[in-house]
């Protein structure tokens, strides 16, 4: 009768129908069973414990946990189950719902294999090396282990294939804290920020999440050929906001307007009739301007240039040349600096024109009389 009964049992458990199990003896390879409604008892091959690789079955369950079943054969008197038929229904119709919803959810790195990581979801999920970060890695090993944020970006049952990407949050979190920053920050703020990247025509410095650009012309007040002469990248600095266009998400930075101001220290360091040296930056007609200090110009006027008589300033001095200067006048609220040549060079020597006068107690002649004498004989 006993065998009557475990024969109708066996009826209605078919191929496909799901049980509940609990874990009575885990061996290396295989998990054993009861099955709960039933006197038959249940065997669960190590490959039908999880959707990935297990070296061991300890690894994966425990005596006396309670499992969902789903029956893959029928023997007389034993049942084959499989654990990873039923977790994979149930992720399958739960990936369904985060694929369609973009849902981020939080899920345990596996294995590190070649080409990208190894994600258990109740069915294998995999997240290409290219969609693990934003930025390049070069070795994965530490990630195993690791719980990170993603989102399903390709989703094929029929080929068993689950793509996942932590890259996308990364990018979207990014995004979001972008948006932020643009609507929080305002022209004329100065804000402390990091150089990110350099470039010939100048630096882009992180101000909280958002790359802001401080063009060459605004990183010193002395003249910079190169960025990399002035910041280097990873370098905490104050920046000036300039302008913001929240509509392209380009924002002006300026180093420059945080730093003292060339005409700052001019009374400390020049005086009027101190000499220093200086560089001509520029010739106009009517003068030169001479750098005399980094980013501070004075001007020699055309009449301060030189003692002889010039035309035009272009013939004795030349731009880039280097000059002795003497300060004239300072005006550092109008931030003017009058400069002069001419009173370091030596004077011009004075012609002797004794030699044609001679007094008449030498008996000599005067320039005079002898004109006078010739006026003389023409009026006759």
């Amino acid at each position: 009768m006993v065998e009557d009964m475990n024969q109708v049992e066996v009826k209605n458990l078919e191929v496909g129908s799901k049980v509940t199990g609990t874990v009575t003896k885990v061996e290396e390879k295989q998990v054993l069973v009861s099955i709960e409604g039933s006197k038959l008892d249940g065997i669960i091959p190590i490959s039908e414990l999880s959707s990935l690789h297990v070296e061991k079955a300890t690894d994966v369950v425990a005596e006396g946990q309670e499992l969902q079943l789903k029956v893959t054969k029928v023997e007389d008197e034993l049942l084959v189950l499989s654990k990873k038929a039923v977790d994979a229904d149930l992720a399958w119709e739960d990936l369904q719902k985060k694929f369609e919803s973009k849902e981020v959810f939080e899920a345990e790195i596996k294995d590190v294999v070649k080409g990208g990581l190894v994600v258990d979801l109740g069915v294998r999920g995999f997240v290409p090396a290219s969609l693990v970060e934003n930025h390049f890695v070069d070795d994965f090993a530490d990630y195993k282990g690791r719980t990170l944020t993603f989102k399903v970006v390709e989703l094929e049952k029929e080929k068993n294939r689950v793509i996942l990407s932590h890259r996308a949050v990364v990018e979207e979190e990014m995004k979001n804290k972008k948006h932020q920053v643009l609507d929080s920050i305002e022209t004329g703020q100065v804000l402390e920020g990091t150089v990110q990247r350099i470039t010939d025509f100048g630096a882009f410095v992180d101000i909280g999440g958002v790359d802001g650009l401080v063009h060459i012309s605004q990183l010193s007040y002395e003249h910079v050929t190169k960025p990399s002469e002035v910041v280097t990248e990873g370098q905490k600095v104050q920046v000036k906001v300039l302008s913001v266009d929240r509509d392209n998400e380009r924002i002006s930075l300026s180093i420059k307007e945080t730093l003292p101001g060339p005409w700052s220290m001019v009374s400390e360091k020049l005086s009027a009739g101190s000499i220093t040296e200086g560089v001509v930056k520029r010739l106009v007609s009517f003068g030169a301007f001479v750098e005399v200090l980094p980013g501070v110009e004075g001007l020699v006027h055309i009449s301060q240039i030189s003692n002889k008589h010039i035309g035009t300033p272009h013939e004795v001095l030349s731009e880039g040349e280097k000059v002795q200067v003497k300060v004239l006048d300072i005006n550092e609220n109008e931030q003017r600096i009058s400069l002069s040549i001419r009173e370091l060079e030596e004077p011009e020597p004075q012609e002797d024109y004794s030699q044609y006068s001679h007094s008449e107690e030498s008996g000599g002649f005067q320039l005079g009389e002898m004109i006078g004498d010739k006026l003389k004989k023409l009026k006759k």
